[in-house]
């Protein structure tokens, strides 16, 4: 056998190996090559874990964060807090109780002209005037201002009757400019009740009481010649009010002046005076962050005890008014 046929044999004898040992790399190279691609492939299925919206905290880098947008206040949302003015005192717990000594908040005589009305299931028109304690600031809307709160406790009260409580309230004004008003805010109303709040911005400006005295005096004059049952409203008990001198005196000159003219007195001051040195609530209970206006919870308290005190003096007995004819001939 020559070399060369030698050698022929040999590499044929080496080629099945050979051959076996390509394939086994081309076989290793392919399933390296599946393998990648199935890992960088996006995968055809999600277990159930992942489905959850909040992922954990071991969430591997690989895996697709879930993004969850921030939840966004709902428009009726938005508008109640656009609503509430943000100098407004936060309004105190309603469990805190509305209550008042009777000798505060009892009216000394009857409101003949509106009882006479309630009896005979007439309309019934009240108008309260004054200044920015009438209009509701400190509050956080108009339907939480005195004269609002009021007429739905009037509402409850006698549910029978058509009652009218109307607002002209206006702030910053003293007494000579609701006397201006009279006219044409109140008597064009033909009201059978008006509610007087007075007195607050002449102390705060320091008014000499005196001549305050007399314009009180003509004032009260002329809405008991329009023929309506008269509520004065004294100062509110506010850290801004009893910081001025005069207060003390104001109280006083509208305590004697609803004596000597024969009408009725709320007595405001003194029943938040009592909130605070009696019953020991903080200002910040009833007083708006001004410290001069109340709030949501003293308003509405304020009108519930003026609501009970309108309703105890229109229910008194109707016939003690025969002994006052002078008074009454000419009631609407």
């Amino acid at each position: 056998m020559t070399s060369n046929k030698q050698k022929l044999i040999a590499c044929m004898a080496r080629a099945p190996a050979a051959t076996a040992f390509l394939f086994a790399v081309q076989t290793v190279l392919a399933l390296h090559t599946s393998a990648q691609a199935q890992v960088s492939a996006p995968a055809l299925f999600v277990a159930p874990e992942l489905t959850q919206v909040a992922a954990p905290a071991a969430t591997p880098a690989a895996m697709p964060a879930v993004a969850v947008p921030a939840p966004r206040p709902l428009p009726s949302d938005t508008t109640k807090h656009a609503a509430v003015s943000p100098s407004a005192a936060p309004v105190p717990s309603p469990s805190i109780a509305c209550n008042a000594s009777p000798e505060f908040a009892r009216f000394d005589r009857p409101l003949l002209r509106t009882a006479r009305r309630l009896a005979s299931g007439e309309p019934l028109t009240i108008v309260a005037i004054g200044s920015s304690s009438t209009a509701g600031a400190g509050a956080s809307s108009p339907a939480a201002s005195y004269p609002s709160q009021l007429a739905a406790d009037l509402h409850q009260r006698f549910p029978g009757n058509a009652i009218t409580v109307i607002n002209r309230g206006v702030n910053g004004e003293e007494t000579d400019d609701m006397m201006a008003r009279f006219a044409t805010g109140v008597f064009a109303e033909h009201p059978q009740l008006v509610l007087w709040q007075v007195g607050t911005n002449s102390v705060l400006r320091d008014r000499p009481l005196d001549t305050h005295s007399a314009r009180l005096h003509e004032g009260i004059g002329e809405i008991k010649a329009a023929n309506a049952d008269l509520v004065l409203i004294d100062p509110q008990f506010a850290p801004a009010v009893i910081a001025k001198p005069e207060t003390p005196g104001m109280v006083e000159q509208l305590a004697l002046a609803a004596k000597e003219e024969n009408v009725d007195l709320f007595r405001r001051f003194a029943v938040m005076q009592n909130w605070y040195e009696v019953r020991h609530l903080p200002f910040a209970d009833f007083v708006s962050a001004d410290q001069l206006h109340m709030n949501d919870w003293s308003y509405a308290c304020i009108a519930k005890l003026l609501g009970a005190a309108i309703a105890e003096a229109a229910s008194r007995p109707i016939a003690s008014a025969a002994a006052h004819p002078a008074h009454t001939a000419n009631s609407p």
